[in-house]
């Protein structure tokens, strides 16, 4: 039996493309054959759309509980459509691969005419949601959008992607105007906002936020091995050994606890640390929030990212400079630099000199195990979250 100790939060909604019952007239979103037999053409949804639920093991205050799947289905194919950008050649889903936990697994991505850009594409598959863990929820620690933490929100982060020359290259008035005029999300927008007419800047990035937002990576080994709380009114204990874990996984979990929760959790399920310098070099090039905000005491300072799925999101740091985990614990282990800024957590306590955790052998095999444990096959084949294009 499946161990897990999320909550579900249940949204009252039902929206079909044929039929929909127990629900008021003014709340059914119905699909004529014609609409279906439009859609079809380009791409593969489903007669009714997909449950874009939110499901978390944190409890939510103020949550919205009436998700609007018709808009995470219109987010979707935004997402996924190449046509948002000038040139027809990029989507968001471009850089940020399903398969690689939307992540991109080249060092850089490449956008408008073979141009890359500068730094990494951070995942975006998170437990909680995208915004709930990357973003400015009074609940959790807020952290920003990006590498240097540039964008306060997913609408920012996005419409920065669609308007950069090296990634999409458009306008979002010039894009809004070329969405108005295709058939498929005529319909889209009318089943998501009440009408065409309603195909704005605004809601095109807002459509797209609801699907990102929809991400919950929360099947992986990880989450179904934590044992259940004995009450409703306790938490799991992720620190004591799992039982379904081997003797590695268990010795790596303890070796990261002991050593790497500071910055990333033991749960992985909220932001601990929003920003760090990890040591990576002793100048940098890119000079990350500092270069960002202008500040030198910010210099190499980079958001921390969520650690899920990472065995997939490869290649990491900011600028894809490992290419293995082998090689991000090998840094940790003795590579970490002692940078003016570095983390208090990468320091000796003692000297203030830069920590060096001089892992053995068998130490970085258990902590490799153990960061494996946090890959969901579910998340990254789900249907919900794949290419609709045909």
């Amino acid at each position: 039996m499946k161990k897990s100790f999320f909550l579900l939060i249940s949204f009252v909604a039902c929206f079909s493309f044929q039929s929909c019952t127990d629900t008021k007239d003014s709340e059914v979103f119905h699909y004529t054959s014609d609409e279906i037999e439009l859609l079809k053409q380009t791409l593969n949804l489903p007669d009714e759309t997909h449950d874009y639920t939110l499901v978390t093991n944190v409890p939510v205050q103020g949550f919205n509980p009436d998700l609007p799947f018709h808009k995470a289905t219109l987010g979707r194919v935004l997402f996924y459509d190449k046509e948002l950008s000038i040139d027809g050649s990029t989507s968001c889903g471009s850089c940020h691969l399903q398969a690689a936990a939307f992540a991109d697994n080249e060092k850089f991505s490449e956008g408008l005419d073979g141009q890359v850009g500068t730094r990494n594409s951070l995942p975006l598959g998170n437990t909680i949601g995208f915004v709930r863990y990357y973003g400015t929820d009074l609940q959790f620690q807020s952290g920003f959008f990006s590498w240097d933490e540039k964008f306060e929100t997913i609408d920012d982060q996005s419409k920065a992607a669609i308007t950069s020359s090296i990634e999409m290259g458009h306008s979002m008035w010039e894009l809004a105007a070329q969405i108005k005029a295709d058939e498929k999300y005529q319909v889209l927008f009318d089943k998501a906002y009440g009408g065409s007419n309603q195909i704005t800047e605004a809601n095109i990035l807002d459509a797209i936020t609801e699907f990102v937002n929809s991400f919950s990576s929360r099947e992986s080994k990880f989450d179904q091995s934590i044992p259940t709380p004995a009450s409703t009114f306790q938490t799991a204990d992720v620190f004591a050994d799992f039982e379904a874990f081997s003797s590695s996984e268990n010795r790596g979990k303890k070796l990261f606890n002991n050593n790497c929760s500071n910055c990333h959790g033991s749960s992985h399920n909220a932001i601990v640390l929003s920003s760090a310098n990890n040591g990576l070099d002793m100048t940098y090039a890119d000079k990350g929030r500092g270069g960002n905000a202008g500040q030198e005491h910010l210099n190499g300072v980079f958001k921390v990212p969520s650690l899920r799925n990472i065995e997939l999101t490869g290649p990491y740091m900011h600028d894809g400079r490992f290419t293995s985990l082998e090689e991000v614990v090998d840094h940790y282990s003795e590579g970490v630099q002692n940078h003016e800024n570095l983390s208090q957590f990468l320091k000796n306590s003692a000297t203030q000199s830069a920590l060096k955790m001089n892992f053995d052998a068998t130490d970085k095999e258990d902590l490799v195990n153990y960061l494996k444990t946090l890959t969901d096959t579910d998340f990254v084949t789900a249907e919900k979250w794949a290419d609709p294009f045909k």
